[in-house]
Order: C-alpha cells, then sequence, then structure tokens
C-alpha cells in the first residue's frame, strides 16, 4: 500500500493555516519594502525644498551645473526632466511618457527616450518625435536664480 503527500500528516499535526498566511504576508511585504528601497534618485542628491511639500505648490531646485548644453538630466526625485536646449535656457518637463505614464529613461543629445514603448520627446519644448506618444511631456516652470535652477 502507498500513500499520497495528503495522508502522510494527520489533520491538525501540521502549522495552523493562519500562521501560515500571515508569515507569507509579511514575506511579500518585507520584498515589497525591499524593492521600493531600491528604487533610489538619480540627481536629488543635490535637490532642495524652498517651499511647501509636493502637494503645497513649492518648488524644488538642482545646480544649473548638472544639467548639460544641449542636453538634459532626468531627476526622479523631482519627477522632472530639466533640459539646457541653449546655454543659459533651461526647459523642465514632467518625467512621464504621455504615452502609458512610464517614467523616460535617458537622454540622448536633443532627444528625451521612453524606453517602455520608443516615444521619443524633443528637449527644447517637450514635442513628440517619434510615437507611440501623440502627445508632448507636460511643462514644468524653470527658473534660473543664481547658480540653481528652480522647478516650480
Amino acid at each position: 500500500m502507498t500513500r499520497d503527500a495528503r495522508s502522510a500528516v494527520p489533520p491538525g499535526a501540521g502549522p495552523p493555516r493562519r500562521a501560515i498566511l500571515c508569515s507569507a504576508g509579511i514575506v511579500g511585504g518585507l520584498s515589497v519594502v525591499a524593492a521600493l528601497a531600491g528604487c533610489g534618485s538619480s540627481g536629488g542628491a543635490d535637490a532642495t525644498g524652498d517651499g511647501a511639500g509636493a502637494d503645497g505648490g513649492g518648488s524644488q531646485s538642482i545646480a544649473a551645473s548638472k544639467v548639460p548644453v544641449g542636453s538634459g538630466i532626468i531627476d526622479d526625485s523631482l519627477q522632472t526632466v530639466i533640459t539646457q536646449p541653449t546655454s543659459g535656457e533651461f526647459k523642465a518637463f514632467n518625467y512621464l511618457c504621455t504615452h502609458q505614464q512610464c517614467p523616460v529613461s535617458q537622454i540622448q543629445g536633443e532627444k528625451i527616450m521612453c524606453a517602455c514603448h520608443g516615444s521619443e520627446f524633443s528637449i527644447k519644448d517637450g514635442s513628440v518625435l517619434r510615437g507611440p506618444a501623440t502627445k508632448p511631456l507636460a511643462g514644468k516652470t524653470a527658473t534660473v536664480k543664481g547658480s540653481r535652477v528652480v522647478i516650480s
């Protein structure tokens, strides 16, 4: 006579079902926290708030020297693309692609690129250079104050 795995342990001899489910929930929750902790900022180290929080209409800034002429940077902590199409001219855009709201992934020369589906946007005005996106990146205000670019 053979036994299958279900009959190997008598009922009530193993750990309670509730304990197993709770343990799985804790492990799953810790995995999410660990994954989010790995999503650090690429350029937020010298971003500073000088107003209210993100929901209070405050503004934040970044050193102008961090933004290359004829290109730009993506600042994850500000959720912003900051570009400098020509020397001293700064532009800022929301970093979410207008196609399916993926954060844009890189800037190559004068193109802001989204790796999710290949959309490309202009560093000059956020306009679509290549789809599938059909709408430009949402603009933000970029103002130079001393050696910093203030984003609002």
